[in-house]
């Protein structure tokens, strides 16, 4: 099942990321790009369009983004696909892994868009 909330915002401005964008297309081929989030998410409303088109605007292969969809228990916890093998308390999360080895996680809200703090930490996770 896909989240609906990952369709691409139309009106992003790729050029207003571009150093986000080219690390996100440097290891396209490498990553897979796992998206906690649920359609009743005010805060994944609000984040995923944007980073739906960042993935597209980087190239990332359908194939490598994986959508887990969450629901939210009468408690507040949350149940889903792999919610408790990677530790997803808020969301949105997104955990970009590389030959099984978490690089980056963005949980819930930031300062900056999902898709620079993924960048930043991937700059520092593939650095030479």
């Amino acid at each position: 099942m896909e989240l609906e909330t990952m369709r691409p915002n139309p009106a992003w401005d790729p050029a207003a990321y571009d150093d986000a964008v080219a690390t996100f297309e440097r290891l396209a081929d490498e990553i897979a790009v796992h998206v906690w989030g649920g359609d009743w998410c005010k805060d994944c409303r609000a984040q995923l369009p944007d980073f739906g088109a960042a993935l597209d605007a980087a190239g990332i292969p359908d194939e490598r983004v994986h959508h887990h969809p969450v629901e939210k228990r009468d408690d507040g916890s949350k149940a889903g696909e792999l919610v408790e093998e990677y530790g997803v308390e808020y969301i949105p999360t997104v955990v970009v892994e590389r030959d099984g080895e978490e690089l980056a996680r963005f949980v819930e809200e930031e300062s900056v868009p999902i898709v620079v703090h993924l960048a930043d930490q991937l700059e520092t996770a593939t650095a030479v």
